[in-house]
Order: C-alpha cells, then sequence, then structure tokens
C-alpha cells in the first residue's frame, strides 16, 4: 500500500473537479456498501435505511481523515493488521451476507428485524477492502503532501459526492420492492445479493496474482 500522502501541490479547481468526478464515479458503481442498500431499501424502504445511508457517508469520511492524518503509518509500520483485516472483513462479510439472504418479507419478519444502523454501517467501512482501496487512492493521487486543509476539503468532497450513490442505491431498492411481495421471489432476491455481497469482495480480499 502507498506510504506517502500524496503529491505536492495545492488544491484547485482542475484538482477538485478531478477528485469529485472520481469520487462519483467509484462511489456510484455496484459494490458491498451499494449491495447491502439496495437489499436494505428493498426490505426496509428508504426512510428505514437513512441511518445506513449516512453511517456510510460519514464512515467513510472520518476514515478516509484519520488515515489521511497518519494512521496509514502504523499500519505500515505493523504489517499483520493488514491479515487481521482480511479476517475480519470474511467474518463480517459472511454474518452480513447470512442476514440479508435470511431476511423475510416486512410484514412477516421479526418486529425486532431492523437495517443495518449508523455505527454498524460505519464501522464496515473498516473492514471493507474496497473502501481501503478508495480512500488510500484519493489520498494518494489528490491530496497535497502538506496541510491539513486539503485532507479536510478532500474529505468533505468525497462525503458530497457520495450522497447520490447512497441514494439511487437505497431508491433502487425500494422500487424493486414493488415486485418483490411474493415471498419466494424476495427470498431469491435476498439470497442473490447475499451472494454478489460475497462475490465483489473476493477480488479485493484474494486478488489474483
Amino acid at each position: 500500500m502507498p506510504r506517502g500522502l500524496g503529491h505536492q501541490g495545492s488544491m484547485t479547481i482542475d484538482v477538485l473537479s478531478a477528485l469529485a468526478l472520481f469520487a462519483l464515479i467509484t462511489s456510484i458503481t455496484p459494490g458491498p456498501n451499494n449491495l447491502m442498500l439496495m437489499a436494505s431499501g428493498a426490505n426496509f424502504g428508504f426512510a428505514r435505511t437513512v441511518p445506513h445511508m449516512m453511517g456510510i457517508t460519514l464512515g467513510f469520511m472520518v476514515m478516509l481523515l484519520l488515515v489521511g492524518f497518519g494512521l496509514i503509518r502504523v499500519f505500515d509500520a505493523f504489517p499483520v493488521i493488514y491479515s487481521v483485516l482480511k479476517i475480519l472483513s470474511l467474518i463480517y462479510l459472511i454474518y452480513l451476507a447470512y442476514k440479508i439472504a435470511t431476511a423475510a418479507p416486512v410484514q412477516s419478519a421479526d418486529p425486532n428485524a431492523k437495517p443495518l444502523s449508523f455505527l454498524q454501517a460505519a464501522g464496515f467501512q473498516w473492514v471493507n477492502p474496497k473502501a481501503w482501496a478508495f480512500g488510500l487512492s484519493i489520498i494518494t493521487i489528490y491530496v497535497p503532501s502538506a496541510g491539513i486543509l486539503p485532507l479536510v476539503i478532500t474529505a468533505l468532497v468525497v462525503a458530497v459526492m457520495a450522497l447520490p450513490s447512497v441514494t439511487l442505491w437505497t431508491l433502487l431498492g425500494g422500487q424493486m420492492a414493488r415486485f418483490l411481495t411474493n415471498p419466494r421471489r424476495l427470498r431469491v432476491f435476498n439470497v442473490t445479493m447475499a451472494a454478489l455481497l460475497v462475490a465483489s469482495l473476493l477480488p479485493a480480499l484474494w486478488p489474483a496474482s
């Protein structure tokens, strides 16, 4: 993983525009967060998924700030942390996939069933290899090596550009709910989402040599 905090330079309009475009494209493409949001939107609706949406957005922003402020140096000093993250990622991923695959229709589900909370969604960013890859790419490419302000601006831009993505995928799931009123179709959808969730992270956990 990159050890530096980026290139020399300043946060010009051109750099900010490129960063915003990169963040939007990366955020809106399919991935673990978006697949979970679509499944949550389909099973629980938009309003109940808002904490999950905000957990992803703000959780990743905090992660980006902490890594940019120097946490990556700790990881580089203790490489075993990367192996531990892989194990934690796989365990939590399987747990989330199981929860999605076994989710019942809202009207017949356990009354205590609920979507991912704000803290759960924020915490998932720390064991999400794709979030790490995204964050390190942003810091390495777009953040000048000196100054706290550029890092804060970068984190804010990324958070703002993530909002359309989390909103779109949650709304997409809500729209799909109209076609998932049949318990059998809902079960097929949930199992498919769970399988895609696992598949989406495997290349990041074990990249091809």
